[in-house]
């Protein structure tokens, strides 16, 4: 029998809606920064909206990572742990080893327009077993022969990036 080593990809949306203090940081920092940004790109023609700058300006398509600066500090503050997933006894054990983060839509003058993406790609982990909605996982750590294992439930945003048969 084949071991399925798979990742796992999460998308954090985040817009004025957000609620926890990562998110809210990440809302307002971005937005000052996309406001700062996007200066460099609105010179010739007036644009509003981040559509607009990227309709008539192409190279604002750089704003993703232009405005991923201002929060690459909170990024390190996760400690690489994918917020928001957690397992069925509400650990939070999944780590991730890349991430992007993209600008969704923003206004430059209504940050209630404002909205970001950060999608998160967790390492391998070994795929044992479906269990209704639940997957059992484990990352290879084991105790005098046992692995220890996390029931993770698939919820939406989470999906299986890729999947390898080793």
């Amino acid at each position: 029998m084949d071991t399925k080593k798979i990742t796992f990809s999460y998308r954090k949306v985040i817009d004025k809606s957000s609620i926890h203090a990562f998110d809210r940081l990440i809302f307002e920092d971005s937005y000052k920064e996309f406001k700062l940004q996007a200066q460099n790109f609105n010179k010739e023609i007036e644009c509003n909206t981040f559509d607009e700058l990227i309709r008539y300006v192409p190279a604002a398509k750089n704003l993703h990572s232009l405005v991923l600066a201002a929060v690459l500090g909170y990024m390190n503050d996760l400690n690489e742990t994918i917020p928001d997933v957690s397992n069925a006894l509400g650990n939070h054990f999944m780590t991730f080893k890349n991430y992007s983060f993209e600008v969704i839509s923003s206004s430059l003058h209504d940050i209630s327009t404002h909205k970001v993406a950060i999608t998160f790609f967790s390492k391998p982990y070994i795929w044992h077993e479906t269990i209704d909605n639940y997957l059992l996982v484990s990352d290879n750590r084991t105790n005098r022969g046992e692995v220890y294992t996390h029931l993770l439930e698939l919820k939406p945003f989470l999906s299986i990036h890729s999947l390898k048969f080793v």
